[in-house]
C-alpha cells in the first residue's frame, strides 16, 4: 500500500481510498501526508464503509484501520493536529472524532498549536484567505436573520461584508430535532466549520447541525453531539 495524499491512499489491488470524515487543513498537508506513511505504508488495512462506491474522482471514501490497532488513521491524524473532524453520520463515530479532537486542540498539537488556525468571525479579510477550503471560524454572532428560504448568522454591523452563516430553511427541522434552534444562536460564541465562500462577505453554509459548536467556559459542546 502506497500513500498518494494526506488524506488518500493506494491499495495494492490498485484502489484508491480517501478517508472519509475528515478535512486536512492547508497547513497540515506535509504532517498529515508523513504521519500517514509512519502509520500505514506498506501495511494490511481494514475499509470501514457504507459502500464501495468510489467518488466521483474514482476514490473509495472510508474509515480505515491498520492490522493490528484500535485506532482509525482518521483518529490518528486528529490526534496529532494534522486534520480536523468533517461529516461523520455515524453519531458514534463521530462523538470519537470529535472527543479526540479536543485532545489534540487542548494540547495544543499540530495546527491547533498555530494562533491562526482558526479565523476571527470579526476578521472577514483574513477569512477571504482562506476561500475555498475547509476551516474553522470563530465569534461571536450579533443576529439572526431570516431572508427567503435561508437564515443568516451574522458576525459582522455590515451584513453584506462580515462573515456570516447561512443556514436553509430546510434543514431547520435537523437543528429543532438538535436542541439547537439556529436564531437563539444570537448573541452566542460559536465556532462552524465548512467551506469558506465568498457572496458579498466570507460565507460558510451550513447543512449539518455538528457543523456548529457553543463555545462555553473552557469547553466546546457540538450541536446535537453528545
Amino acid at each position: 500500500m502506497a500513500v498518494t495524499g494526506p488524506r488518500t491512499l493506494r491499495l495494492d489491488d490498485g484502489r484508491d481510498v480517501r478517508l472519509a470524515g475528515i478535512e486536512v487543513p492547508a497547513i497540515s498537508s506535509d504532517e498529515a501526508t508523513a504521519v500517514l506513511t509512519r502509520a500505514a505504508l506498506d501495511r494490511d488495512v481494514t475499509l470501514h464503509g457504507r459502500d464501495d462506491t468510489p467518488d466521483r474522482y474514482g476514490r473509495q471514501p472510508a474509515f480505515v484501520v491498520v492490522y493490528g490497532e484500535e485506532a482509525s488513521l482518521q483518529e490518528t491524524l486528529i490526534g496529532r493536529g494534522a486534520a480536523i473532524t468533517a461529516a461523520v453520520e455515524d453519531k458514534s463515530c463521530l462523538a470519537t472524532l470529535r472527543a479526540t479532537e479536543v485532545l489534540a486542540r487542548n494540547a495544543p498539537t499540530g495546527a491547533w498549536a498555530d494562533p491562526t488556525f482558526v479565523k476571527n468571525a470579526a476578521d472577514p479579510n483574513k477569512i477571504l484567505s482562506d476561500i475555498g477550503h475547509f476551516a474553522l471560524v470563530e465569534g461571536i454572532v450579533l443576529s439572526a436573520r431570516q431572508s427567503g428560504q435561508t437564515l443568516y448568522l451574522n458576525f459582522g454591523r455590515k451584513w453584506n461584508q462580515g462573515f456570516a452563516v447561512t443556514i436553509s430553511r430546510g434543514m431547520m427541522a435537523s437543528f429543532a430535532a438538535a436542541e439547537m434552534p439556529p436564531a437563539a444562536l444570537a448573541n452566542k460564541r460559536i465556532r462552524v466549520r465548512g467551506w469558506i465562500e465568498k457572496r458579498g462577505g466570507p460565507r460558510i453554509e451550513v447543512s449539518r447541525p455538528d457543523q456548529i459548536e457553543l463555545i462555553g467556559d473552557n469547553s466546546a459542546v457540538a450541536a446535537g453531539g453528545n
